[in-house]
């Protein structure tokens, strides 16, 4: 598709951008012509030289310093702003299951990264009164699974009201703040993830996804998301096409949530 060179002269920065929605979402701001940064602890799978890779721990105050200084040193601003970055390593059982640092190691990643980030960001793009920030939350926000990534559920919906309030404070001064939930997506670790329950359970790959889908109440299109399905509603959010949406959610879920 041609995006006609419409991020042409951008500076993007996409967080946890070396594989999955983040490696798509990169590379769909770079085909629309932006200069991409990404950033996560370990280096990309595959080495894209177009794409300037910072190696940063975010889940720590000083990783996302890091993050923030480099990034201004070298090209002097930020436009684009993508706050991918997601993991969850909890244990499954329960509330019972998870000790401090469980939380407070989810909460690091998944909600205090991003708002370091936005404040690092921020008063530049207020500056020139312009700028872009997306914060990637997803469904569990409003659809937690209670037993296995509860921390991750709890931060996700912290970052979408976070979002929201962001929004509200920041636009009247020409920065859209734009939260994108997803549902299940189709990355590497997922396909893993299913190989390895197919394992466990002696069925089929087929069998295990079909089970994750019904875990999660079901998913009206039938699959999970691909990660370039994500990355084009971002490349459409950041892209001037969007220029008047500024403080909402958008759920990508292939209907999974049951109530709009």
């Amino acid at each position: 598709m041609d995006y006609q060179n419409e991020l042409s002269g951008k500076i993007a920065l996409v967080t946890g951008g070396t594989k999955g929605a983040g490696r798509a979402i990169a590379e769909r701001l770079l085909q629309a012509g932006a200069t991409v940064i990404i950033t996560a602890r370990n280096a990309p799978e595959k080495e894209n030289s177009k794409l300037h890779f910072i190696p940063s721990d975010l889940s720590k105050a000083e990783g996302t310093q890091k993050v923030v200084s480099e990034v201004l040193s070298a090209y002097g601003r930020l436009d684009i702003l993508v706050n991918n970055l997601g993991s969850s390593t909890t244990p499954a059982g329960g509330f019972t299951a998870l000790s401090d640092e469980d939380w407070e190691s989810t909460l690091q990643a998944n909600l205090l990264a991003p708002v370091r980030l936005d404040r690092g960001f921020l008063p530049q793009m207020i500056n020139r009164k312009n700028g872009v920030i997306i914060h990637i939350a997803s469904i569990q926000g409003i659809l937690p699974l209670y037993d296995s990534t509860l921390p991750y559920a709890a931060a996700k919906a912290g970052l979408r009201n976070y979002s929201k309030s962001l929004s509200n404070e920041v636009s009247p001064k020409g920065v859209r703040v734009l939260t994108v939930s997803p549902g299940w997506i189709n990355t590497g670790a997922s396909k893993a993830w299913l190989a390895e329950i197919a394992r466990n359970a002696n069925s089929t790959v087929e069998e295990a996804q079909q089970g994750v889908m019904d875990a999660l109440g079901g998913i009206p299109y039938g699959r999970p998301a691909e990660p370039e399905e994500v990355a084009e509603l971002v490349g459409f959010l950041v892209s001037p096409r969007a220029s008047y949406l500024s403080g909402t959610e958008y759920v990508i879920d292939g209907g999974t949530v049951p109530t709009i």
